[in-house]
């Protein structure tokens, strides 16, 4: 009798035991009675009972990196749910594009959760199932565009790749937040005619900034060349005018300083003869002085009303001799 008793209490504690499930956070567990959906455990301490009931499992992809560097991936099935967002890397595919060139792609899916049921009972193999719908509907997208729309449009691809996997993924309660993709490499003939002609657009642009830069230089030299001989003739016309102004100055001077002896002569000789003729005789002696001046210079003509000029000098004569007397 005791022996049964402690048999019978064994079991009903490995039977309690096994009805008490401990659910972490962010994570579900979908339970089923008799192989019908019973009820969603969420996170916490819940109870179950045992034989009736019993968690149900859902496919998981797991992916590892192998020895050889390469990612691997193989589903595992798992009887907790996980509604954290979930990244899948998908293995690279080839792609044809519109303009029948061969891409490999290599895409990251990022994904949610949302409706635990509907995930495992909505679809069979959640995982597979997102896989080929995303490398289909990457064929589709990339098949409508050239390959040089590919390369440049990587976003505009992200974005309609993302909204057609969250409407097509609704119905199996999940929502599909973010699609990356990861690498598009064309095959090893395109790559190299692309870098030829990158070399040749960077040499093109080499050449025309070059060019550019020789006509600045240029105009630069011209309008330096120009401003300099603006400022040249400027400075010239400065120095012409301060030029002009001092001989201005010096013949009025000089001017003034005729006039003044001038005055004084015909102040000193009002009284004693006609200074008139005295300084029309005076000016004519300094012209002839002027035009017979010079190693070269020989006189053989007599000027022009020559006696008037000896009268006045004969004038001159008188003058002084009346002041000596």
């Amino acid at each position: 009798m005791p022996i049964l008793l402690i048999i019978i209490i064994v079991a009903i504690i490995v039977y309690v035991a096994k009805g008490i499930l401990i659910v972490q956070q962010a994570e579900v567990m979908i339970i089923e009675r008799l192989g019908k959906y019973e009820k969603t455990l969420e996170s916490g301490l819940n109870f179950i009972f045992p034989i009736l009931e019993a968690p149900r499992g859902i496919a998981r992809k797991i992916s590892q990196r192998g020895y050889d560097g390469q990612v691997y991936s193989y589903t595992k099935e798992t009887k907790r749910i996980d509604l954290r967002e979930t990244v899948f890397d998908f293995p690279r595919q080839n792609v044809i594009t519109k303009d029948n060139v061969t891409i490999t792609i290599n895409a990251l899916l990022y994904f949610q959760i949302i409706d635990a049921k509907k995930a495992v009972y909505a679809i069979a193999n959640l995982p597979e199932a997102i896989e080929k719908l995303t490398q289909t509907t990457l064929r589709n997208l990339v098949g409508q565009l050239d390959l040089d729309e590919t390369l440049v449009s990587r976003d505009k691809i992200n974005q309609e790749l993302r909204a057609i996997l969250d409407e097509a993924t609704n119905k199996w309660g999940v929502k599909v937040n973010r699609v990356e993709l990861q690498d598009i490499i064309p095959p090893a003939d395109i790559q190299s005619s692309m870098e030829k002609q990158m070399k040749a657009e960077r040499d093109r642009r080499a050449a025309i900034l070059e060019a550019e830069g020789l006509k600045k230089s240029a105009i630069l030299k011209a309008e330096g060349q120009k401003e300099a001989a603006i400022n040249q003739a400027e400075g010239e016309k400065q120095a012409a005018i301060l030029r002009a102004e001092g001989v201005a100055q010096a013949r009025v001077i000089e001017a003034d300083a005729e006039k003044e002896a001038i005055h004084r002569i015909i102040d000193a000789l009002a009284d004693k003869g006609q200074p008139d003729k005295y300084l029309i005789a005076m000016k004519y002696l300094e012209t002839l002085s002027d035009i017979t001046a010079g190693e070269n210079n020989k006189v053989v003509y007599m000027p022009y009303e020559a006696t008037g000029i000896l009268s006045s000098v004969d004038g001159i004569k008188q003058m002084f001799d009346k002041t000596v007397k």
